[in-house]
């Protein structure tokens, strides 16, 4: 009798905080509905103005927009971002788009920024339980940038991989969703990578990889978020992935749009070089390109020179590691002083030379005097850095996992357009290969990376994302 009472009280007041929760959802959406004839796309990029690979896709997606909308379907365009307001903020931000991506973007696109600068600290890196704390920051900071939209936006577009801001704008605010994604925020090989306790890297510790204690809480952890990820990521209308890699991880956890056929694989704009002709010896240079934050490894690729210099004593002092990338804040900052005590550490403080958030118009310099490539992130998404410089011509050394392994680093007609490698030792003897190879092969193997590189031109993003676009119905 008391059992039966108890279960009655419970499900009476499941069914009133149903109810509550219900008629709040309703309520909110009522008090930010616009008339339902603006079509405004509001972007969630909080770095919108940083410089790497997923600032480009945001950008090329303007473009695109901006054609749209000049062919006869009129938009807005809204993009929320961390970074303080001034009076010259879009003139500078628009400046800084052409200089770094040569990217133009219609005059006549309607575009305005609302500025969470107050709000910056809810994305700020957690040391325990960092996916759901930093889910939860982008949550807070999507429903303030909302909320100051004062109307929903028809649309909100997702660029950075912010899945759970979905519930935010599409529960909350009645939003269509839109998501371009670089990279899952949670896979099966990181799942594969925790119960293997094969690894230590930037979100799997030491004392987390040796316990099988906390392996075996830390997997309950990843799996319990993993299906809420893929919950969220299923708010969808339409879900754009960069490369097979993401596609695949994509596809087997957000399943709902998988059912529906809403996920299409539209690979990243990449700056294709426009000298395809240049052949013969170059500087013995091994050029890095990408941001210094914790998953690129650049660490990896200073213990690699290391082990070349070990192994092979005397290419010291005739081969420079150049490193070239963005710092967006004090964390890539200190990352950026580690790195330069580690080559210091190591006697290779006159080999490795640090060119930290230079316009793209040196980055094209380094690409037009390196003869090799390195890049040692284990499981990119894509690789944007990894088709700069094999367009460029170098003899490019990608990690072999992801994106570079699975669509861009493959061979062509059957012959080699670069090389994979995945261990300092591994990348030593690749670059070894490299430097020591004869020119007719070196010449051949940059003549394939050219010709493979234009697969990702920019032209053929604009192409690809409007076709999908439009053809989804989205902006209807």
């Amino acid at each position: 009798m008391i059992l039966e009472l108890l279960l009655q009280i419970c499900l009476f007041v499941g069914a009133l905080l149903f109810t509550a929760a219900v008629l709040f959802v309703s309520w909110h959406r009522w008090k930010y509905q616009g008339d339902g004839n603006d079509r405004t796309l509001a972007f969630f990029h909080p770095f919108c103005a940083a410089g790497g690979g997923g600032e480009r896709v945001l950008w090329a997606i303007l473009q695109a927009l901006g054609e749209i909308d000049q062919q006869g379907l009129p938009m807005k365009i809204v993009i929320y971002t961390i970074d303080p307001p001034s009076e010259s903020y879009k003139s500078d931000v628009l400046e800084k788009v052409n200089d770094r991506f040569s990217l133009a973007i219609s005059p006549t696109l309607d575009i305005s920024f609302i500025h969470l600068d107050d709000c910056a600290a809810f994305l700020e890196r957690a040391s325990r339980l960092s996916m759901v704390v930093e889910s939860w920051g982008t949550m807070r900071l999507a429903y303030a940038a909302l909320v100051r939209t004062k109307v929903a936006p028809k649309i909100f577009v997702d660029t950075t991989g912010c899945a759970f801001t979905y519930m935010v704008a599409r529960v909350l605010f009645g939003c269509r969703v839109l998501a371009y994604v670089h990279y899952p925020t949670i896979s099966t090989d990181m799942l594969s990578m925790v119960w293997e306790r094969r690894r230590v890297t930037y979100n799997n510790q030491a004392y987390i990889a040796n316990s099988r204690i906390t392996t075996f809480i830390k997997l309950v952890y990843y799996s319990m978020f993993a299906v809420a990820y893929g919950t969220v990521g299923s708010l969808c209308d339409l879900v754009l992935v960069n490369s097979t890699w993401t596609f695949n991880h994509i596809n087997s956890l957000w399943w709902l749009v998988a059912l529906q056929r809403k996920i299409k694989v539209v690979f990243p704009p990449c700056r294709i070089s426009s000298d395809t002709t240049r052949t013969g010896p170059r500087e013995r240079i091994v050029l890095s390109i990408g941001q210094f934050r914790p998953e690129k490894d650049h660490e990896l690729q200073i213990q690699a020179l290391s082990q070349l210099f070990q192994k092979h004593p005397t290419l010291k002092g005739s081969i420079t590691m150049v490193l070239v990338g963005g710092c967006r804040g004090p964390s890539d900052e200190a990352r950026l002083r580690h790195l330069q005590t580690k080559a210091k550490d190591l006697d290779l403080e006159s080999s490795v030379v640090f060119s930290v958030n230079q316009p793209y118009s040196v980055v094209e310099d380094w690409l037009g005097k390196a003869s090799v490539g390195i890049h040692t992130m284990w499981n990119e998404h894509f690789g944007i850095g990894v088709v700069e410089m094999m367009s460029a011509g170098l003899i490019t050394i990608a990690h072999d996992s992801g994106g570079p392994k699975s669509d861009i680093v493959v061979p062509l007609d059957g012959q080699p357009t670069g090389m994979l490698a995945s261990t300092a030792e591994g990348y030593a003897d690749a670059m070894h290969q490299a430097f020591t190879m004869n020119n007719a092969d070196a010449d051949r193997m940059r003549k394939n990376a050219r010709l493979s590189a234009e697969r990702f031109s920019d032209e053929k993003f604009n192409l690809s994302f409007k076709k999908e676009i439009l053809e989804s119905g989205i902006l209807q």
